[in-house]
């Protein structure tokens, strides 16, 4: 798949993930490997930046499995963008689609 349109979606993918439930970011990494091949690497850093931002906040919870995890949770103003960025999206792809549609010629 493309590297600028995996790019352009990771955050949509990272915010609807925690729009559901907490999660912490091997976790939010894995979940989304399930759907598009994506690095380990680009996760972590948008997740800083969406945390600086205020979309998220952080805390701390034991691991059965290890030492503790960081866990992510959507705030009040990162559910507003994540609604920000669906309408966004929806307004694009219906864009593209239609794009596509007139652009295929029949054969």
């Amino acid at each position: 798949m493309n590297v600028q349109f995996k790019k352009g979606v990771l955050e949509l993918c990272v915010l609807v993930l925690l729009d559901k439930q907490d999660r912490y970011g091997y976790e939010l990494v894995q979940k989304i490997s399930d759907q598009i091949q994506i690095s380990e690497g680009s996760v972590y850093p948008l997740l800083r930046r969406l945390t600086k931002e205020g979309y998220f906040t952080t805390y701390l919870k034991e691991s059965s499995e290890g030492p503790s995890r960081k866990y992510y949770a959507l705030t009040e103003e990162g559910r507003k963008y994540l609604q920000d960025l669906l309408d966004d999206w929806e307004r694009f792809t219906s864009g593209v689609n239609q794009l596509i549609k007139e652009g295929v010629r029949d054969e």
